[in-house]
């Protein structure tokens, strides 16, 4: 009797110890994505000042041609 007492002892344990993983599994998922977001909203397209250098280039150097 005490060793099934024991047995099940074990399994409530591992089974409260899996449940806390997960919880806490999810818990650290849902902090990467809250610190991931910031970094990949702030994106922006190239400065205009390249294109229009690079524009400005290529008409010099294609009206010596």
């Amino acid at each position: 009797m005490i060793a099934m007492l024991h047995f099940m002892t074990l399994v409530v344990t591992t089974l409260l110890a899996a449940a806390a993983a997960v919880v806490f599994n999810g818990m650290l998922l849902r902090a990467m994505f809250a610190l991931m977001r910031p970094a990949t909203a702030g994106r922006r397209s190239s400065p205009t000042q390249l294109v229009r250098g690079t524009t400005q280039l290529t008409r010099v150097y294609a009206s010596h041609r």
